[in-house]
């Protein structure tokens, strides 16, 4: 088996090696290429991802190549986890959006469309190369902004599910607090990516016990400490909102506070910088602590699972992915691709059934999918119009005075990565 990591060079690349070498009787690849046209560093990432591999005896082969023709030819499965433009874009996306008193953030409001304005283009390329080599590979999308990607890949028909590790970050955290297996919690999920709330902590599978309302009375403080949201909130709405829903309901207290310190951007710049350092250390031979504050916790589990089940393995039955609605939120178009508990094989992703969802919800979701449907008309035609559009759809946006002055600053920052700008 071949699987080929586009983005290879990532400082998140050892969590997907230690991932592989520690499950490969559930994935048993005997071929890895990691994929980046950035040399030096791939060549530090390949380097101590050949060192985890040999000390934890994992025969398989690792290729580090900057020829992304040559690196997915024969690969039955591709990740894609690429950065456009770096950290340094990054940065830029989490602080210009601050100007005009807006969340600045990487994957949602006005530098999340940034993100998949620079993103789409770039991964739609790759997946067209993809295809010519091997028509038969899967596509893992783990790229941000993920419903926005996943849906331009599904959309020009390529093989393609997409990944976040939200869910299986509370699947884990949730399995330590009720002391079960992580394997005995599946989460009903409802929502987009990065737009997402636990409705129900089942014990055993989709027809289990609902936990929540055990996990909310007897651990909600710490789920809110977590989230940063007040517990009132949680115990009001009866839910356990990612992360992500703070930008949304404490949008202002967030904005005063990005003001107040540096970028996430140019705290991950820093520690990968010694991170990559780290990598050099020809002694290491295992991820080192660090990495666990660079973000992407449980995402090696996550990826070698949902490999494992399209290409036919071991992996679990349900997984939560990325993929499209086809009917299972009503309230939305059949093509809008939304994060869900799906039946995984290897003919795909099958969402399963959902609860009707609460209006308070609902109506956000679709909110954000009109959103992401004029985003991803931005990310594929251009043009200024496109983008003023899809800021003045955001909900974090929402004022014509302030999508008129968050376009001017996207394609400002932007130019060099916008063949229409």
């Amino acid at each position: 088996m071949k699987l080929a990591v586009v983005g290879g060079g990532s400082t998140y690349t050892p969590e997907l090696i230690d991932g592989f070498a520690r499950l490969r009787d559930t994935l048993p690849i005997t071929e890895l290429v990691l994929v980046d046209p950035a040399a030096e560093r791939l060549e530090l990432v390949g380097g101590l991802a050949r060192r985890i591999f040999a000390k934890q005896g994992h025969p398989g082969k690792i290729v580090t190549t900057s020829d992304l023709d040559a690196g997915v030819e024969g690969a039955d499965a591709v990740l894609l986890q690429l950065r456009v433009g770096g950290q340094a874009a990054r940065n830029q996306d989490e602080t210009w959006p601050l100007e005009c008193g807006c969340v600045g953030q990487e994957t949602t409001g006005a530098g999340g469309l940034a993100k998949a304005l620079r993103t789409v283009p770039v991964v739609l390329d790759i997946a067209e190369r993809v295809r010519r080599a091997n028509p038969d590979a899967w596509i893992i999308d783990f790229t941000n902004p993920v419903g926005i990607v996943t849906r331009a890949l599904l959309q020009a028909g390529h093989k393609a599910v997409g990944l976040c590790n939200v869910a299986i970050g509370f699947q884990r955290k949730f399995a330590k607090l009720l002391d079960v297996a992580p394997s005995e919690v599946h989460l009903d999920h409802v929502g987009l990516n990065h737009l997402t709330w636990e409705t129900g902590v089942r014990i055993g599978g989709p027809d289990g016990e609902n936990a929540l309302p055990r996990l909310l009375a007897e651990h909600g403080d710490a789920i809110a400490d977590d989230l940063h949201l007040p517990r009132p909130v949680l115990d009001r709405l009866g839910v356990v909102p990612s992360y992500y829903l703070r930008y949304f309901y404490a949008h202002d207290e967030v904005v005063r506070e990005l003001g107040t310190k540096p970028s996430r951007a140019a705290e991950v710049a820093a520690m990968e910088k010694e991170l990559l350092e780290m990598y050099g250390d020809p002694a290491l031979d295992e991820k080192p602590a660090l990495l666990g504050k660079r973000g992407g916790a449980f995402y090696s589990e996550a990826a070698v699972d949902l490999a494992a089940s399209l290409l036919g393995g071991g992996g679990s039955p349900y997984q939560v992915v990325n993929t499209y609605n086809n009917g299972t939120l009503p309230f939305l178009p059949d093509d809008a691709v939304i994060e869900t508990q799906a039946a995984v094989g290897k003919d795909g992703a099958v969402p399963l059934p959902v609860a009707p969802v609460d209006p308070l919800y609902a109506g956000l979701i679709a909110n954000v999918t009109a959103y992401e449907d004029l985003a991803l008309e931005a990310a594929l035609r251009g043009g200024r119009d496109r983008v003023f559009k899809a800021l003045l759809a955001h909900p974090l946006v929402g004022q014509y005075a302030y999508a008129d002055g968050l376009t001017d600053r996207l394609i400002a920052h932007n130019r060099e990565h916008l063949a229409w700008a």
